[in-house]
């Protein structure tokens, strides 16, 4: 006769309380839910869950007692704390009313869970606005730097001129004057001397007529 081979079909256990609560919601739909607001829960739920899950591999007691406390101090779960609220059992009948004591114990979790949570977010903002600030301010002020010695360096290269208007009358041919062209001068023969005008070399042999108030005196 052959042996037969026994293949042992190792369990594999719950890590985290989010994947139990989705099992106790499948296992107990009319008890536990992962959405919407959720029932009330019977006043010692613990021993009968305990017993209910007697032997199930996937979950321990201490696991069942830290869902628990997590699923009752869900938003969802004190949402549904209002007094006259029904509790549930695992089977989702009623058993028992939720006291006054009860509710208002639960509206307090609730108020003080909302405001920490805004506190956290208003603390976030705050730590992420800083750098920011400080970064655009950073930006700023090179640019007033940059700006800055944009400016200075404008002022340092522009040319100080101090020329003195050549006299028409007074002007003749092989005269040195300078020729002004924007913010520039230049050294230029006279060749040619007109009323208001005159007929000039630059130094470097280009040949132009230069206006009377473009020339000034070479000194």
């Amino acid at each position: 006769m052959a042996d037969v081979e026994v293949v042992e079909v190792q369990t594999q256990k719950f890590t985290n309380n989010k994947e139990i609560i989705a099992y106790l919601a499948e296992k107990f739909p009319l008890c536990f839910s992962t959405e919407g607001e959720a029932k009330p829960l019977k006043v010692g739920i613990f021993q009968d869950l305990s017993e209910a899950l007697e032997g199930d591999e996937r979950v321990s007691k201490t696991q069942l007692r830290q869902v628990l406390r997590q699923y009752t101090s869900n938003w969802r779960y004190l949402h549904g704390c209002r007094e006259g609220a029904q509790r549930v059992d695992l089977q989702g009948n009623a058993c028992g009313v939720l006291e006054k004591e009860h509710a208002e114990h639960a509206a307090e979790q609730l108020q003080t869970a909302k405001a920490k949570l805004a506190e956290k977010r208003a603390a976030e903002k705050a730590a992420n606005a800083k750098p920011h600030k400080k970064g655009r301010n950073k930006i700023s002020t090179s640019g007033q730097e940059a700006q800055s010695r944009k400016t200075n360096t404008h002022l340092k290269r522009k040319p100080k001129l101090d020329l003195t208007s050549v006299d028409m009358e007074k002007l003749s041919v092989n005269d040195v004057v300078k020729v002004k062209a924007g913010d520039r001068t230049q050294h230029a023969t006279v060749l040619e001397v007109y009323k208001d005008s005159a007929r000039v070399q630059l130094n470097n042999g280009l040949v132009i007529s230069v206006n009377a108030d473009r020339l000034f005196n070479n000194n």
